[in-house]
């Protein structure tokens, strides 16, 4: 069986998220019957398993699962009976299922669906008036806009996101903000804002471990020192530090969980490209040819996108290293295409 066939399968979902085979099918959710907190928990744990399928495997392929989460809570939403406690939770589970398929088409590198998603759980956070969801959708509108090139537009998502963020009270949340604050301040080239902001994400951090502060909402799991590392590592490569930046980046490859596997291949693929810009175009490539052992795993247009400027990279590079890591690239990228 392959990956997209595993994927599609729901107890191949369950199993690969590390979840509980149930010994009897979920509560069916025909057109009749009341909604309870049973088959609440029930749509919620779907949605955690798919979180952690993209966690592992990327979101290209565990985007369509995500869009058929949403279509059944919503039709659930729209068709059942149920108290308003309940209805409350399902408006607000949907408005989190369409944030999180607004991720999973941001990381498959579908920006437009992306954005559409995001619009619907921002409408459904602002009629809630629920500050957690708003918090996901500023913070990950953000990372988009410094995608696509629109930095000032991310620094002021980001800004929004953390208004919010400060009140909920989660030193883990406001952190993971301020390093999406340092990601949209270097793009705009004002480096030592960054530096500060990124300096403020690791005390939060710290002060998160120290059980201060309420806990942070399950999407933020993937938030810690690995990730900043990562964020500083970014940070001076944006300003051309590329040795630096390699220091870090080989930090936060070493100390990410490997159940990120996703993580794990874009940090290896940026470490590859800041070897190479720092003239250690040998362990770049080796680097880069090593992130394929992750790539065999992993569908994710973000990472997509690296491994071919990483292989532009090297292309244009006359270490004999260089060309042969750009013939096994070349080769993967042709096979992976033919799949």
């Amino acid at each position: 069986m392959d990956r997209r066939a595993f994927l599609a399968d729901t107890v191949g979902v369950t199993a690969a998220a590390g979840l509980p085979v149930h010994p009897r099918p979920l509560t069916p959710t025909g057109s009749t019957g009341a909604v309870g907190t049973v088959q609440l928990l029930e749509l919620r744990e779907g949605l955690r398993s798919l979180l952690q399928l993209d966690n592992a495997y990327g979101g290209t392929d565990v985007r369509s699962l995500a869009v058929r989460h949403l279509r059944r809570v919503r039709r659930i939403l729209n068709t059942r009976t149920y108290p308003d406690t309940i209805g409350r939770q399902l408006q607000l589970l949907a408005g989190e299922a369409a944030a999180y398929c607004g991720w999973l088409f941001y990381d498959a590198d579908d920006q437009d669906n992306a954005r559409l998603y995001w619009g619907q759980a921002l409408a459904t956070a602002t009629v809630l008036r629920d500050q957690d969801l708003e918090v996901l959708v500023f913070s990950s509108m953000s990372l988009q806009a410094c995608h696509e090139g629109r930095p000032r537009e991310g620094l002021e998502l980001a800004r929004a996101a953390q208004e919010r963020a400060t009140s909920l009270g989660s030193p883990t949340l406001r952190s993971i903000i301020a390093a999406r604050e340092a990601r949209a301040l270097s793009l705009l080239n004002d480096g030592r804002s960054a530096g500060r902001r990124l300096t403020e994400a690791m005390h939060l951090v710290d002060r998160s471990s120290t059980g201060r502060g309420r806990p942070a909402p399950e999407w933020a799991a993937f938030h810690g020192h690995a990730e900043l590392d990562y964020s500083q590592g970014m940070l001076y490569a944006e300003l051309g530090q590329h040795h630096s930046a390699a220091q870090f980046l080989r930090a936060a490859l070493d100390h990410q969980d490997r159940t990120y596997g996703r993580n794990r291949a874009l940090y290896r693929l940026r470490l590859a490209e800041s070897l190479v810009r720092a003239g250690d175009v040998d362990e770049g490539a080796a680097h880069a040819v090593g992130s394929l052992e992750h790539l065999e795993e992993v569908e994710s247009g973000r990472v997509t996108r690296k491994l071919r400027e990483v292989t532009g990279l090297l292309r244009d590079s006359d270490a004999v290293s260089a060309g042969q890591a750009v013939g096994e690239l070349t080769e993967y990228a042709r096979a992976k295409g033919a799949a």
